[in-house]
């Protein structure tokens, strides 16, 4: 069964198709560069090896009305010991905040549907938020508090880059009616 296609809707796919492309190569290159860049040590060895140190954990201040029981979540044992993989994870989210600027500017300039402008603006407000919160987080005095701190600080940024999402959305919407 084949579909109506409107006309001039085609070129703007073909070129979101293209953005899509590019953007998978850059994620590729990526994480190729930071492999790269972790030499000589093996990171493929270190991401196992923190997968593998993995155990249930109790989250501070999760026992609800003096019950003995919290709310435990899988965290590493040791958490600072994994610095090496904390930076290549740095670097990947660094490099895709970056690539998520220049993707803002793409979409600028080749007139991306306001939804992808959103995305991309959330995206951009996501990765360099990870990357800020790794750096600042995750390092070799990191300690079972300082990890579940990171990961509140992940869900924090997550929450900011929907509303900043929402926000271009709602403006987009307003300036149309």
């Amino acid at each position: 069964m084949t579909e109506d296609v409107d006309v001039q809707t085609q070129p703007s796919f073909q070129r979101e198709r293209l953005i899509y492309a590019i953007s998978a190569g850059i994620v590729l290159i990526l994480v190729g560069v930071v492999f790269s860049l972790a030499q000589p040590n093996n990171l493929w060895d270190m991401i196992i090896d923190f997968f593998n140190s993995f155990t249930l954990a109790e989250v501070p201040g999760t026992r609800f009305l003096n019950s003995e029981v919290g709310l435990f979540l899988p965290a590493p044992i040791t958490p600072s010991a994994h610095f090496v993989l904390y930076s290549a994870v740095f670097q990947f989210c660094l490099g895709l905040g970056l690539f998520q600027v220049l993707l803002l500017f793409v979409r600028f300039k080749t007139e991306s549907p306001n939804k992808k402008i959103a995305e991309t603006l959330g995206s951009l407000i996501y990765w360099l938020g990870t990357s800020y919160l790794v750096a600042r987080f995750l390092n070799i005095s990191t300690s079972i508090n300082t990890w579940w701190v990171f990961w509140a600080g992940v869900l924090l940024v997550l929450g900011l880059s929907f509303v900043a999402r929402g926000f271009v959305l709602y403006a987009v919407k307003k300036k149309d009616s």
